[in-house]
């Protein structure tokens, strides 16, 4: 079932945080306190406090296993002050299953009904989750040697 999430479960977002960090093939995955540095703290601080913050959740028999978020916020995929920028994932034993490809859709389709034109993100260029963007929508807007920008425009 994908729903809203609910404010009590904002705390949950730094959890899905963690498990957004996109984590290459043999290498070590980093501690968990690297999602205290400031430039992650913006994707979840004080979520739902801002205008523009909105998150859902997919849930399975009582327990969120996904989770994907949306703020407006000078993050690594920030394109303008009126897009919000995406972030999201699926616990790790449940991916591969759809989720978060429904996760995404259910997203896209809240934030256009919003009135939103468009959404940005930020992923590694050797992500698997690329194609998963690509097949809903997304189209690279800008690149450096590590990450692609992309967006969907609504």
């Amino acid at each position: 079932m994908i729903r809203e999430m609910k404010s009590q479960e904002y705390r949950l977002l730094s959890d899905f945080l963690y498990e957004a960090i996109y984590i290459p093939e043999g290498v070590e995955a980093p501690p968990r306190s690297v999602i205290d540095f400031p430039e992650l703290q913006e994707y979840i601080i004080e979520f739902g406090n801002r205008k523009h913050d909105k998150a859902l959740v997919a849930e399975i028999q009582g327990d969120i296993v996904g989770a994907i978020w949306v703020r407006i916020m000078n993050d690594y995929g920030h394109i303008d002050n009126d897009t919000p920028s995406l972030a999201m994932s699926v616990c790790p034993r449940y991916r591969g299953l759809g989720i978060g490809t429904s996760l995404l859709k259910q997203l896209l389709q809240v934030e256009r009904l919003a009135g939103y034109s468009k959404i940005s993100l930020s992923v590694q260029k050797s992500n698997y989750a690329v194609k998963m963007y690509e097949k809903v929508g997304f189209t690279v807007v800008d690149e450096n040697d590590e990450e692609y920008i992309m967006i969907v425009n609504l």
